[in-house]
């Protein structure tokens, strides 16, 4: 073996000797490599919560979880627009999607889907749209008919901020605004859902507005246990840390009773040791499932087909 092939077998058996948490822990420290990501991974990549999908991946392969084939049915119709948005000081895009056979003047149910860190209405869901979401099948069984809208909601993780509350845009005008359109409209029911950043804004606006949202499913949250620990990876995540106390979904987890919550979360996802609390104080009764999975795209795609199926089976009626 010639000395460069030697020296090249030797780094690779020292990254096989570094654990997959070793590097997450480097990652954690601050000393992460920038490395190219999509939407789905750039809110750790870019604050340096990770060091790279990439890294992660060339590992030991734990992010490559299995990914079922999704299976839809036939389409039904979507549109996109904007509104003016008082509460974000800014207009804001939006996309309504209807389930197969149902159009514009249909009453419906009505999901909230909340997008993660970097993204927008455009990408709010991974490896699907709004239209497939809603068409999707399940075990071979079409989801129960229910409509899905997405709305441009900022980097700051869903709760209010000087000059631009997400939170409020939802409630005040993008859910009155869907409702005019017969979504969500008593006695049909709204559900809450969403992927990282979204996800935390999915429990946190079901725990502010529990009388609001009837279903709350939520994939790899973003959960911190501390405003240290939130602002040393995020700045921008929190006003203050006056503002990370009123917004702890964690520590406001007893709002939930009642409400049928769905939780999941990779091992691997350096958000994974927030979300173990956060599941401890879930209210009897929340469904938790952890996995194999990191903070990447193959663990939301592979679980968007059951939280969409929780909130559906829970907002029909």
């Amino acid at each position: 073996m010639t000395d460069l092939a030697a020296e090249l077998a030797s780094e690779r058996a020292g990254a096989q000797r570094w654990g997959r948490r070793q590097v997450l822990a480097l990652g954690l420290g601050g000393a992460a490599t920038l490395l190219a990501a999509g939407v789905t991974g750039v809110e750790l990549v870019s604050h340096g919560v990770l060091p790279g999908k990439y890294l992660l991946d060339e590992l030991d392969g734990t992010c490559s979880v299995p990914v079922p084939p999704l299976e839809f049915s036939s389409l039904g119709t979507s549109f996109s627009g904007t509104f003016n948005s008082r509460a974000r000081n800014r207009s804001v895009g939006y996309t309504v999607a209807y389930p197969p056979g149902h159009r514009m003047g249909d009453e419906l149910p009505l999901v909230v889907m909340l997008h993660g860190y970097g993204g927008n209405h455009t990408d709010a869901l991974v490896g699907m749209s709004p239209a497939q979401a809603v068409a999707l099948k399940v075990d071979g069984k079409p989801l129960n008919p229910m409509s899905l809208v997405t709305v441009d909601g900022g980097n700051g993780y869903w709760n209010p901020h000087p000059h631009d509350n997400p939170m409020a845009m939802v409630v005040g005008e993008l859910i009155p605004r869907c409702q005019r359109l017969g979504l969500g409209r008593r006695p049909h029911r709204i559900g809450v859902m969403g992927i990282s950043m979204g996800g935390y804004g999915a429990l946190l606006f079901a725990e502010k507005y529990a009388s609001l949202f009837s279903a709350v499913a939520a994939i790899s949250p973003a959960i911190w246990t501390s405003y240290a620990q939130a602002s040393s990876a995020n700045a921008g995540a929190y006003a203050s840390a006056s503002a990370f106390t009123a917004n702890d979904a964690v520590t406001h987890t007893a709002a939930l009773a009642g409400i049928p919550v769905r939780v999941a979360a990779g091992v691997d996802d350096p958000f994974y040791p927030g979300v173990e609390v956060l599941a401890q104080a879930l209210p009897a009764g929340a469904v938790v499932y952890f996995g194999n999975g990191c903070h990447t795209g193959p663990f939301f795609t592979q679980q968007e087909p059951p939280s969409l199926a929780f909130l559906a089976r829970f907002l029909a009626g």
